[in-house]
């Protein structure tokens, strides 16, 4: 059997994990920023139909589009990311793929996504953007994963105004966040002409209280929105819930 890593050369530090999908792989570095969970669920969360071109706001390593390119009928995936080390990394993950013809990684800020990009030239925005404002949590003194975690080279405004200006009429926004950040989500929704839709709360146990919200906005929709059933991660520590196993482990 092939050695998967003699067709890439791996830097310092990373490493080649198994996505357990279409045996696509992706390259990471654990001393900078790894992908967790939230990334996948919001793979799973998001839909990309035949001939739909979309795009993944602060991809990071591409995990993202990679996934969506494997579980969804999406035409052409697009990535922009504003760290450069992130952005070869996830260049190198999509060589290895052999998916260059349906994803493109670039590098650039998403404050200035529209200037990058057209306007109104997406069908979908996915986006995982930083967390925490600067009234909440600790930044992380690593560089890489202070941005990745903390409104600290963009804000949730920058992220919801970029992502509406992206989008076609009718086009929808899918984005996982925190609960806490909630009412400011959907007030900036609101200010940029998204309408949330649809809502599903993530929890960590049946008996924990939420610590992920997933949510689906369309560019001019009507408004009523739908709150899902709750996503329950983990049966006991370390067993996924069958939920989980199924819906986004294809297990």
């Amino acid at each position: 059997m092939e050695n998967p890593n003699s067709k890439i050369s791996l830097k310092a530090g990373e490493r080649l994990d198994d996505l357990n999908r279409n045996g696509y792989m992706i390259i990471q570095n654990k001393d900078k920023f790894c992908f967790g969970m939230d990334a996948v669920l919001l793979s799973g969360f998001a839909d990309a139909r035949p001939g739909e071109k979309v795009i993944d706001l602060g991809t990071g390593t591409g995990v993202i589009p990679i996934l969506m390119e494997a579980k969804t009928e999406g035409e052409h995936f697009t990535a922009l990311e504003i760290q450069e080390e992130s952005v070869d990394m996830a260049r190198r993950s999509v060589a290895f793929n052999e998916l260059d013809s349906k994803i493109d990684i670039v590098k650039g800020d998403i404050k200035c996504a529209t200037e990058i990009f057209k306007k109104a030239s997406f069908d979908v925005v996915t986006t995982n953007p930083p967390y925490m404002n600067d009234n909440h949590g600790l930044k992380n003194p690593e560089v890489p994963k202070a941005i990745a975690r903390h409104e600290v080279l963009c804000s949730l405004e920058d992220v919801i105004r970029e992502s509406a200006l992206l989008l076609k009429p009718g086009g929808r926004l899918y984005m996982i966040h925190r609960p806490h950040r909630l009412i400011d989500i959907i007030f900036q929704m609101r200010v940029h002409k998204l309408e949330p839709k649809r809502i599903q709360f993530v929890h960590p146990y049946i008996d924990k209280e939420a610590n992920m919200v997933l949510i689906e906005a369309v560019r001019g929709g009507k408004s009523m929105v739908r709150v899902e059933e709750p996503l329950i991660i983990y049966s006991e520590p370390g067993k996924y819930t069958k939920q989980v196993l199924e819906e986004y482990y294809n297990a």
